[in-house]
């Protein structure tokens, strides 16, 4: 999250919203401070939210058909997590006052992260999208969307965004335990992470950024994080599948006897070894974290692998008026008017060495003419 927020909406809309990198530097300091600030106590109400609703406490519920091997419990007690504790911690625990202001910060905090998002997506779309339809398509013409309708265009490509944004946000549903809305605002900060972020430093670290190795590290990473996502095994428990005891879900009840180190007689005690008395306990296996690592990764291998391949001259060239103009540093577009001069002083040259040949062959013949005249 912290490197996939480097391309978040909130940072970039500060930066480009200040007139110096003084300014930016300076808003973005305050803002991180500031983040601390709210942060750190919500941190700590989800801590608080664990005493009153957690194992420990007397609104604990618990499914106890299960067993676990590695506690030597042929029938246990499994902990059933309340998915609504932090609501009810707030309307039930704490003073009406701060409970009222806390759930208005999350409201509002949602609104910002929803409306920035929209707002963004409707800029760039018309932007990068509708303002180029005429290089994708020569049928329509390239001054379609220009400065004077592009505001006009970002707004009215925002509604069809915030109809689909309020479709997802109710009718989605999810079984992991942050919630369907919450698990997408992570997969939406792990692709911004995936795709941007290794171009972004890219542009700034590089000497000669190219902008071909931008688009394919980008590509890369959207396909690597979205393959993974849907391929690796997740079961929402965030353990990936270790050797040991410690590592296996809790199974199904394996008997009715007590546990081995009960003091009991020995025929009453649980024996795992006893056919139809095992408990069969799934080892977790959750590789939540690995696309999320591997995704930027590859793009930047991706990034490096192209950028080494153009050392001596661009794969493909873009024009000047086309739609990755806007991606092409000052030094990039010198180089490319430098090399079309050198084209040119070049076939001058020829076009001169050519005629200077020319000149030299006609005076000879003249001089032979001359000579045998004589």
């Amino acid at each position: 999250l912290a490197f996939g927020n480097l391309a978040a909406l909130d940072f970039q809309a500060r930066c480009m919203a200040s007139k110096t990198a003084k300014i930016a530097t300076i808003g973005c300091a305050i803002a991180g401070c500031l983040t601390f600030v709210v942060g750190i106590p919500f941190a700590y109400l989800g801590s608080i939210t664990r005493v009153y609703y957690g194992p420990d406490s007397a609104r604990a519920s618990f499914e106890t058909d299960s067993c676990n091997i590695g506690l030597g419990l042929p029938t246990c007690a499994l902990w059933l997590p309340d998915q609504d504790a932090f609501i009810k911690y707030l309307t039930n625990e704490v003073p009406s006052f701060l409970g009222g202001w806390c759930l208005i910060g999350i409201v509002a905090a949602s609104m910002s992260t929803c409306d920035g998002a929209i707002l963004a997506m409707g800029t760039v779309f018309s932007h990068n999208i509708m303002r180029n339809l005429g290089s994708f398509f020569p049928c329509i013409r390239k001054d379609l969307v220009n400065e004077k309708n592009l505001l006009s265009m970002a707004r009215l490509i925002a509604v069809p965004f915030t109809v689909a944004s309020a479709l997802i946000a109710s009718f989605y549903r999810s079984s992991h335990s942050l919630g369907a809305t919450g698990y997408l605002l992570i997969v939406a900060f792990d692709i911004v992470l995936a795709s941007v972020v290794v171009p972004l430093f890219g542009c700034f670290y590089a000497k000669k950024p190219s902008p071909l190795a931008a688009f394919c590290a980008i590509i890369t990473g959207i396909l690597v994080r979205v393959i993974l996502e849907f391929t690796l095994p997740k079961d929402g428990y965030l353990l990936m599948p270790f050797d040991g005891t410690e590592f296996l879900d809790y199974g199904a009840a394996a008997s009715t006897a007590f546990p081995a180190f009960f003091d009991v007689p020995i025929d009453q005690r649980w024996d795992p070894s006893v056919e139809g008395e095992q408990c069969e306990q799934p080892r977790y296996n959750d590789w939540t974290g690995v696309d999320s690592l591997a995704a930027p990764i590859a793009a930047l291998i991706v990034f490096v692998f192209v950028q080494w391949l153009e050392r001596n001259g661009p794969l493909r060239s873009f024009a000047e008026d086309g739609i990755m103009v806007g991606y092409l540093k000052e030094g990039q577009v010198e180089s490319i008017e430098k090399g079309a001069d050198s084209t040119n002083r070049t076939a001058k040259f020829a076009s001169d060495e050519n005629e200077c040949c020319v000149n030299k062959a006609e005076s000879a013949v003249e001089v032979k003419a001359l000579d045998d005249t004589n």
